[in-house]
């Protein structure tokens, strides 16, 4: 295994929002990137990192303390894709009309702008009612996707510059939009100045990410990988926002993900803050998620899931069982190096990806295989990577507990069903 590269980014231990000092408290170890999916020839070329995690003591942010280069993560083979799953397909899709039929509704003319559009899963409802709209995907596979899927697209990041000229050619935005995006940006002050130069006075950015109160509540450690740079609570991301002249307005709790929030910011004064920001604010001073022993306690039990997960594993292997992985995600990366889980432990990792089959997994070097591997393999057990779409992929392989396999599953506890 290659050596760690340290990546630290501006100010090494200071906030990438507010500059205050940062306090680690959970270190994963020496991590690939998390979808550098290999072929043979790339071994012993990979690119390694620290994956660290720490809490800003002013804002209280909780972010990595160590920056991968962006060009590294996304790029022109990229191989995610938005709209792999039915259950996400139909949530855009809702997305979209939710903005059609509210904030847009009545406007002569509206824009909406989406951050990291990826394969146009969002915006192609949006292209569809014939409202103008624009993504920014600097993933070039997945956005000639979504531009033939009639979704407009520029090959860009967004930030301060892309922002004010988009702006001068078209016009302010009135809705700015991102899914799973921002917290990918650690250049924060770019992006937040880059809304404020394209917002329209009484528009709206939206944005939904993984929620650090679900994260330390299931224990789900793997949502930390290299791609998701902030973790969010309502109160980190109101003071975020009032720093860039901007007011969090609303909040809404989404099951998508393994549990995100859907937070919206509107220009300071334009709008009354619902009752559920509040709530939520009130929610989070009550559970202690700003508090450094909350978040040490989760550090502990992620190390505890660690030992019982690789205990497991072990033991299986020793009475002579089978065992393949389910769900070549973003986020198995971090479980399988953190944890060590190798093809002495696991035969290969089960994905309809294309771009990832017939590949393997960063780090761990798994075999990735089709769905129909997977399927005529028949392991004992399978251990689910991609365990926030459960349901989807259990009703998709009724046969293989039909057939006497059983999962493996390690949020919110390590368990076998």
């Amino acid at each position: 295994m290659s050596q760690p590269v340290s990546m630290s980014g501006p100010r090494p231990g200071r906030c990438r929002v507010c500059d205050a000092d940062v306090v680690e408290f959970l270190d994963l170890g020496a991590q690939p990137l998390s979808d550098a999916f290999l072929t043979p020839k790339d071994i012993g070329h990979e690119f390694f990192y620290r994956l660290a995690v720490g809490r800003c003591t002013g804002c209280t942010m909780v972010q990595l303390m160590e920056e991968v280069p962006r060009e590294r993560m996304f790029h022109a083979e990229y191989p995610y894709h938005s709209s792999g799953s039915s259950v996400m397909r139909e949530h855009f899709a809702a997305t979209a009309r939710r903005f059609l039929d509210t904030e847009l509704a009545g406007t002569e003319d509206p824009f909406v702008v989406e951050l990291g559009c990826n394969d146009g899963v969002m915006l192609k409802t949006v292209h569809e009612a014939g409202v103008r709209h624009l993504g920014f995907e600097p993933s070039g596979s997945v956005g000639r996707l979504a531009a033939e899927s009639g979704v407009r697209v520029r090959e860009a990041f967004f930030e301060e510059s892309s922002a004010a000229d988009l702006r001068r050619r078209e016009g302010a935005a009135d809705v700015i939009y991102a899914a799973n995006t921002l917290c990918h940006i650690p250049y924060m002050d770019s992006v937040l100045r880059g809304v404020d130069a394209l917002l329209a006075a009484d528009g709206v950015f939206v944005f939904e990410d993984p929620y650090l109160g679900d994260i330390v509540e299931r224990t789900s450690f793997d949502q930390i990988y290299d791609e998701h740079f902030f973790f969010f609570t309502a109160r980190s991301v109101r003071a975020m926002a009032r720093r860039a002249g901007l007011e969090l307005v609303g909040v809404e709790r989404l099951p998508v993900h393994g549990g995100e929030v859907r937070y919206t910011l509107a220009r300071a004064g334009s709008r009354q803050p619902s009752p559920a920001v509040a709530e939520l604010l009130a929610e989070e001073e009550a559970r202690g998620l700003a508090d450094p022993r909350t978040l040490d306690a989760f550090a502990e039990r992620v190390a505890r899931h660690r030992d019982e997960l690789v205990a497991l594993l072990r033991r299986l292997r020793a009475e002579g069982r089978t065992v393949a992985a389910y769900g070549a995600t973003a986020k198995s990366a971090t479980v399988a190096n953190y944890c060590g889980i190798g093809t002495e432990s696991v035969s290969f990792v089960s994905d309809s990806t294309p771009a990832k089959q017939d590949r393997l997994s960063p780090g761990m070097h798994l075999p990735v295989v089709p769905p129909e591997v997977f399927a005529k393999a028949r392991p004992d057990y399978a251990l689910l990577f991609a365990w926030n779409h459960a349901e989807e992929i259990m009703r998709k392989e009724e046969d293989f507990a039909r057939e006497g396999g059983r999962w493996i599953l390690y949020v919110p506890e390590v368990r076998v069903v």
